[in-house]
């Protein structure tokens, strides 16, 4: 089996630098026509660039690809539109939408401030939802989307430092089981990658032993599957770095039915037993757990 993207237009936002210039390169290096999106900003998001984008175009085009810029930022409503309109009017079309761009405004939670978590917020889950929402439109009518959402293990299992951006990277996974669900009979695929990477995000809390085995491109084979035709996973959060590849998800304890008039005191009395999660189940939507609650 050969992967390829041939007649497949991509969008990779914030490809400029890291992950999504490698994203971006081997989506393209497999024959996708890709819109590499970046406003150049530093790593906190400020200040802005247009060389880091234009500099990925070059690559593509200088290995035979075919690519464009774009410069808009995810957090704006009209910027995001406009990242899928530079695909559609470069294009024609848009298949993948890749969704990359982040920033980064580390402190602990009493010295952030509250513009620093809400442009975070703003950025990787707002932005997120701002470009597929303006792409949602286009996949339907064509009956064929892959969407990729940038999550990561600082939101799935906590990272000192950053409630502001474990609290976005986590809402992308409730984002992308709503639309998973949203997007099946549409076979549009929406998935969460938690990737492990050294990039400027990253680079300053490694060492170069480390960061030699966490290059960027060693993400990108997940995120090239995942917006392939092959892929028919979708609703799913996958990890990858280093080489290594997996899936994460959540899962259920058996619990405890202590019934209706159950106390304070009798969950206190039955909180391990509640807590145990030696056996678990696993849900794929909320009203299937809705029903073993009800005991259906």
């Amino acid at each position: 089996m050969t992967i390829r993207f041939d007649n497949r237009v991509a969008i990779v936002t914030g490809a400029g630098n890291g992950l999504g210039r490698a994203h971006a390169l081997l989506l393209a290096s497999r024959g996708a026509k890709v819109v590499v999106n970046d406003p150049g900003g530093a790593r906190d998001g400020r200040g802005g660039d247009h060389a880091a984008a234009d500099k990925v175009v070059a690559e593509i085009k200088a290995a035979g690809g075919q690519a464009v810029s774009n410069y808009d930022s995810v957090a704006d409503k009209a910027g995001a539109r406009n990242i899928v309109q530079t695909a559609v009017d470069a294009f024609g079309t848009l298949d993948i939408v890749v969704n990359n761009a982040g920033i980064l405004r580390d402190k602990s939670f009493p010295n952030m401030t509250m513009e620093d978590f809400d442009f975070v917020v703003q950025v990787h889950f707002l932005g997120t939802a701002y470009v597929t929402h303006a792409a949602w439109p286009i996949l339907r009518q064509k009956a064929y989307g892959r969407v990729v959402v940038t999550s990561s293990n600082s939101g799935i299992y906590g990272n000192f430092g950053q409630a502001n951006y474990a609290g976005a990277k986590l809402a992308l996974v409730g984002f992308v089981n709503a639309l998973r669900l949203e997007g099946a009979k549409y076979n549009i695929m929406v998935n969460a990658l938690a990737p492990v990477a050294g990039t400027r995000m990253t680079e300053d809390l490694m060492t170069p032993e480390v960061l030699a085995k966490m290059k960027p491109e060693f993400v990108s084979p997940m995120v090239a599957y995942l917006c392939s035709e092959q892929c028919q996973h979708s609703g799913d959060i996958w990890a990858a770095g280093a080489g290594y590849f997996s899936r994460i998800e959540y899962r259920e304890g058996p619990g405890v039915r202590l019934g209706p008039q159950a106390t304070v005191d009798d969950v206190a009395a039955n909180i391990e037993k509640i807590a145990d999660l030696s056996t678990t189940v696993r849900y794929r939507t909320s009203s299937e757990e809705v029903q073993a609650v009800l005991g259906g």
